[in-house]
Parts: C-alpha cells; sequence; structure tokens
C-alpha cells in the first residue's frame, strides 16, 4: 500500500534489517564494502546485495565536510551493518569513520563542527548518543537512557536534546499475566492491535532532556500519560519533529486517536510544545477555520522562526491525497499553500536561509525533480533529466542533494543553485556499475482506451540488438498510488531484469501521481476499469514493436501491482505466458477486514462487503480476483511474507491453492520471517533465483 512520506520509507529499507541477529554486535564480524564480478556484465542477485545503500548526509556549519552513510549487506552473514563516511565538500577525500561490528548512523554535526554526533550501542547492547572527532577519534558515549534512543535532535543551542524512545502500550493488547510469563496467547479488545509487521505493545514517544558536560539528562515526555504515537509507526523518525531557532518550543506531529478511531483515520496534526510551560497548541485546528482533516506531517521552522512549513494532505482516510506545502505564520497563525500550483504532491523539503522560499523536491511526468517557491507560489524548477531528486541540505550558495535512476543506485550530488549545475560527489558503486552493461531507458507515450496520453518506461536488455526478438514483461506497480518514477529497486530492479534478456514496461497508469490529481484519483474504487485497461493497452503496443515476442509475455509485480496480477490472470484473454504476484490482494472482500490500516480498505474500496446498498462498494468487492480463478489458464508463481500485516499470507496461500486445484502450474515462494517487502539478504537472493528461474521456465524457448 501507499504510505505518507517515500523518503521515510527509504530510510527504514536501508535500516530494517541491521539487527536480525541475536549474537552481540561486537562478536560479529565487521561488514564493509563487498566486492563482486559480473560475468559476461551482467547484473546478479549477488551483485545488487553487494551494492552500498547510501543513507543520511550532513554538511559541516562550515561547508567544508560532509558526514554520510552507508549500509553494507553481508549475504554469508545474513545481515547489514551502517557504517559513517567523512569527505570534503567537494567529494574528495572519501574515508570511513566507524569500522566495529556495531551499526552506527544519522550522524549530525555538533559543538561548531568540532564534533559528530551519531547513533550507536553501548555495551548492553542498547541504542545511544555518541560523538567523536571529525576524523573518527575520540568516542565517547553521551546518552545514558534506560530505553533505545531511534532518533535525536539537538537543540540550536545544544542546551537540550529532542530524542524519540518507545514506551509500553496496552490499549488494544492487555499486558501479560504476570503469573503466566511463558503464555504466548494476546487477549485484543480493539483494532490497531498489530501495524505492518509487528503486534503493537509499545510506541514511540518524544522526550526533551538537558544537556551539559557531555551527558544527556533525564527526558521529559512532551506526551506524558497520553497513548498515542510521535513520530507516527510504522515509518515515522525524528523529520516529524522539529525545533524552533530560539529553542524554545518544539513542533511534533500526531494523530491522537487510538484502536478503532486510529485504524480508520488518517488526521494527524502538527502541534506546538512549549518546553518551559509543557503547553500544547494544535496548530491544525486551533488556529483556523480551514480544519485540515487528512495527513499533517514533517513541520519545519524557518530559519528567522517567523514561520512554520509542513506537508499536508486535506481528506482524513485517503493516504495517497496530494501532498501540499502549508506555510503558517506565527504572529497571526495565518496558513497558505504555497504549492497549489504543483498537480502532484511534495515528498520533502527545505526552507532557504532568507526564510522566504522552499526548495521541495516531487514527481511529475514518471520523474522527480528540485523546485524552488517563494511563499506566494511563484516557482521554478531547478533540476532536470530522467532521474529522481531529493533534497538534502543547504550549504552557502549549494544544495546537497541525492539523486537515483533506472540506471544507477543512489549517490550525492551537490546542485549549484545559481548555475543549476549539478556535481556528482560520490560514486559509491562505481566497482559495481563499471562492470555492468547497461539496459537503456526511454520513455514511451500510449494513447489510452479512453483517449488520454499515458507515458511507460521501457527498459530494454543489456546488449540490446533489434534485429532479435525478446520476452516481454509488464511491470505493474504497487500502492496503488505510488509513482513510477526513475526509482532503483533491491528487489524490482529493472536492470536485473534487463540482463536476464527482458524488455521491460513500466506503465504510470491510471492511478500514479505525477499527472494531475484526476489521473492519481481514478483507481479508487475502480480496480478492475480503467488503471486495467491501461496496462493491457501499454503491453498490447509494446507489442508492435518487431523485436518483441508476443508470444513470450509476462506480468509481475508486488502489493496493488500483485493484485493487479491476479485480476489479469483472469482477465488477460491468453496474453501472457507467465504471472508473478509478490504480497498481492486475491480477495477483497477478505482484505477489507483483515488489513491493520482501515482507512486504506475503507476509501478505496468505498465501504464495507456487507454494505449491499452501497452501489461503489458492491462495483468493488464484484471484481475481487478471486471471482476469475474459473479462467485461470497460465502458470502462476504467488510470494508472500508471514509476516505481512497489510496484506495476510492467506491471501498468498489463497491463489496457489486455487491454481493448484484448478491444476494451473502454480509455484508459492513462502517468506515466514519477511514482511510486506524482502529485508534479509538471503532471503533476497532466492527471491531473484525464483522469480528468474519461473519466468525462464515458461517465457524462453
Amino acid at each position: 500500500m501507499n504510505f505518507a512520506s517515500k523518503a521515510i520509507l527509504a530510510a527504514t529499507l536501508l535500516t530494517a534489517t541491521a539487527c536480525n541477529t541475536t549474537e552481540k554486535e561486537e562478536e560479529a564480524p565487521f561488514i564493509g564494502k563487498q566486492e563482486v564480478e559480473l560475468p559476461n556484465g551482467r547484473m546478479t542477485p549477488e551483485a545488487l546485495w553487494a551494492m552500498g545503500r547510501m543513507g543520511g548526509a550532513q554538511v559541516s556549519p562550515d561547508g567544508k565536510k560532509i558526514v554520510y552513510n552507508v549500509s553494507y549487506y553481508s549475504v554469508e552473514q545474513n545481515k547489514s551493518h551502517r557504517v559513517l563516511y567523512l569527505m570534503n565538500a567537494d567529494g574528495t577525500g572519501q574515508q570511513m569513520l566507524t569500522t566495529s561490528s556495531k551499526s552506527e548512523g544519522d550522524a549530525v554535526w555538533i559543538k561548531g563542527g568540532t564534533k559528530i554526533a551519531y547513533l550507536s550501542a553501548d555495551e548492553n547492547g542498547t541504542s545511544q548518543i555518541f560523538e567523536m572527532n571529525p576524523d573518527g577519534t575520540g568516542r565517547k558515549q553521551l546518552s545514558f537512557n534506560e530505553a533505545d534512543v531511534e532518533g535525536f535532535k539537538f537543540s540550536p543551542d545544544e542546551k537540550q536534546i529532542l530524542f524519540v524512545a518507545s514506551i509500553p502500550f496496552h490499549h488494544s493488547i492487555e499486558p501479560k499475566e504476570k503469573d503466566l510469563p511463558k503464555a504466548s496467547g494476546m487477549v485484543i479488545n480493539d483494532l490497531m492491535y498489530k501495524h505492518w509487521d509487528e503486534y503493537v505493545t509499545s510506541i514511540p514517544h518524544p522526550y526533551v532532556a538537558s544537556f551539559e558536560n557531555d551527558r544527556m539528562g533525564e527526558g521529559k515526555d512532551l506526551l506524558q500519560d497520553e497513548p498515542f504515537e510521535s513520530p507516527m509507526k510504522p515509518f515515522g523518525g525524528v523529520e516529524q519533529l522539529a525545533w524552533s531557532p530560539d529553542g524554545k518550543t518544539i513542533a511534533y506531529t500526531c494523530r491522537k486517536k487510538v484502536g478503532k478511531a486510529y485504524a480508520f483515520s488518517t488526521d494527524s496534526d502538527i502541534y506546538l510544545y512549549d518546553v518551559a510551560s509543557g503547553k500544547t497548541e494544535n496548530l491544525c485546528k486551533d488556529y483556523t477555520d480551514d480544519k485540515n482533516m487528512g495527513y499533517d506531517i514533517n513541520p519545519s521552522f524557518s530559519p528567522d522562526g517567523k514561520y512554520i512549513a509542513w506537508q499536508s494532505m486535506e481528506r482524513d482516510g485517503y493516504e495517497s491525497d496530494r501532498n501540499r506545502l502549508c506555510v503558517m505564520d506565527l504572529t497571526n497563525h495565518t496558513k497558505q499553500y504555497v504549492t497549489e500550483w504543483f498537480d502532484s504532491g511534495v515528498d520533502g523539503f527545505i526552507w532557504n536561509n532568507d526564510s522566504q522560499s522552499i526548495y521541495f523536491a516531487g514527481v511529475w511526468h514518471g520523474e522527480s525533480h528540485i523546485y524552488n517557491t517563494d511563499l506566494k507560489g511563484e516557482h521554478k524548477q531547478l533540476t532536470e533529466g530522467q532521474f529522481d531528486d531529493s533534497v538534502v541540505q543547504l550549504t552557502g550558495n549549494q544544495m546537497l542533494m541525492t539523486r537515483h535512476s533506472m540506471m544507477a543506485p543512489d549517490d550525492l550530488f551537490m546542485l549549484d543553485l545559481a548555475k543549476l549545475d549539478v556535481k556528482q560527489l560520490t560514486e559509491e558503486n562505481k566497482h559495481i556499475m563499471d562492470q555492468l552493461h547497461v539496459g537503456k531507458v526511454e520513455p514511451r507515450w500510449t494513447t489510452t482506451t479512453d483517449g488520454q496520453q499515458m507515458l511507460s518506461w521501457v527498459i530494454y536488455p543489456a546488449d540490446f540488438d533489434p534485429n532479435k526478438k525478446y520476452p516481454a514483461l509488464l511491470f505493474c506497480e504497487g500502492g496503488p498510488q505510488s509513482p513510477v518514477s526513475q526509482f532503483w529497486s533491491y528487489r524490482w530492479n529493472f536492470q536485473i531484469m534487463a540482463s536476464n534478456d527482458y524488455i521491460i514496461i513500466a506503465p504510470n497508469r491510471r492511478g500514479l501521481p505525477g499527472f494531475g490529481q484526476i489521473w492519481n484519483e481514478e483507481v479508487s474504487g475502480d480496480y478492475g476499469g480503467q488503471c486495467m485497461k491501461d496496462y493491457l493497452t501499454s503491453i498490447d503496443d509494446l507489442c508492435k514493436e518487431p523485436y518483441v515476442d508476443k508470444d513470450r509475455l509476462g506480468c509481475v509485480g508486488a502489493s496493488f501491482g500483485g493484485f493487479s496480477v491476479y485480476w489479469l490472470a483472469g482477465n488477460h484473454e491468453k496474453r501472457f505466458k507467465a504471472f508473478i504476484a509478490h504480497d498481492g490482494i486475491y480477495n477483497l472482500e477478505q482484505q477489507y477486514v483483515e488489513t491493520e490500516e482501515m482507512w486504506f480498505a475503507q476509501f478505496d474500496m468505498k465501504g464495507a462487503p456487507w454494505e449491499k446498498d452501497n452501489a461503489a462498494a458492491q462495483k468493488t468487492f464484484a471484481i475481487s480476483p478471486h471471482h476469475y480463478v474459473d479462467k485461470w489458464d497460465t502458470p502462476i508463481l504467488c510470494i508472500q511474507g508471514e509476516k505481512d500485516f497489510r496484506i495476510m499470507t492467506n491471501q498468498g496461500e489463497s491463489a496457489f491453492n486455487a491454481a493448484v486445484i484448478r491444476g494451473i502450474p502454480a509455484q508459492l515462494l513462502q517468506f515466514p520471517d519477511e514482511n510486506h517487502w524482502v529485508l534479509k539478504p538471503q532471503n533476497g537472493v532466492l527471491w531473484q533465483r525464483t522469480f528468474f528461474r519461473w519466468l525462464d521456465k515458461w517465457l524462453k524457448k
């Protein structure tokens, strides 16, 4: 399913497997840069998992140095490890700062740039704040919190620390019986007893603590005695918290609901907390007639402290609503939306140094670029090209940014804001990319069945020969409203598909952002409608090319893409010779009552299955893929994670069982220890091997 912040999602993926071991970190071998050879210049699963994955970065106060994170993965150890690097601001002089077996990250500059603060495990294995010199020496522990410090921000004067730690939470799941400590049963009384991949028995809270004599004091809970999350699960981090420039106020993101009310609502708000008095104000509800009912997240004060900005959605329950950039004048609490001219969502933003304009990243026509808008909405686009760009930090008249594409993974770049020149600073995976024969990526515009223009990305095989015929894959995007922009994935990776001699077409079908809000919303309540026609239009159009073998077509996808595969399996009119569905919805009626974030099912399905007089809901459930199993006639591979609480494991199992019962060639790849994604290295390699064995079996002569 889709989520409110792409940047949060990416950061979570980078660190999610950092602790998937029970052995003590100090006893584990160090995991650093991985070496790998690419036979014949073709991407392999092992090469994908050997790549370093870029994380957070921050420029020193004098603008001369950059500290940044890289995550490395060991297939042999089946785990990941985060390290810190330092380099000059021009990209030279790169050096690894951390070489212990403990993962270290979330680095920031403190004490005027003379120290770097970061998170690492202490001798007890608890995540705490440490500091070190910029050359990696002089390491010292700064926090001694009883619970893990999950994220932190120093106040502007560095006399206080805002940090995140989890507290016990038993609204929906009752505490264990004290005299039955080994009992595994749970007594559940309300919804939201599970989220993403865990049963909810704890929630994060923000704390503020003094910092003096190089030691963090005892934290004060900003939500003392309040049973609410901040940051919000499952992906929220310190980006949902902010210090005011004078250090007197903290802004935080919170959805003040629990149980059933939480499960059906996306109505989070931005709150101001007065550090001295503890008084809290709701900026979204207390001071304006514009009562936003959707997600309001990620507050950020202007450098002069006069304004606060955040990302804002209008409608409650619609998690894929357009993320507008809201700016509030703190002197009179008036609000304005400064990106109304941009008919797509704001994915991340930073204030300009003059407090009069904001830089942000957003998707348009299958690419994510950086824009600048002033407080009146006057704007310009700063980057261009077949890339996805993200804002990181301003430094003088330059901006540190990340960039990736379907042809290359993330690296750090510097954008000259005057000349609009972009300079690459890192080449983290040069030793692998230099060996790779990269498949080219081209845009392809197609006229849909209702006369609209649709953009698809076509990825050609490595060493493509237009005189040959190739099998082709239709890629079905998830979300359902996640963009098919220039993404680089470590599972759904188009270059490894191209290296296996497949042509891939990835349509920006109905229901994807970057083509206007009307286009984006046309999937909700119409899962089996125009979006499916768009898929078939795109593959039919590609088949007009002489180098596409229309008798060897496959269809693959995950999440809503998996739903699409299951639906097309009963409605493809013999176009495809193989299907692969990962964590897809097979039975919409079952999905409505078993998913955890009910707001998604309620909005997109337009109601419950038992609402017989609700025509919109009944239309949705009538086109559930399980109603078309009698028409299935094509081999299908179903993949499912048992820890996926978004789309439960019985969905994949049911689809597999139905295929076998009907006599359809089928296979089930089941992961007992994975959620909606595949995060463990050995599972990731197995996923790729199984994926291509299945396709090769049915699509290659």
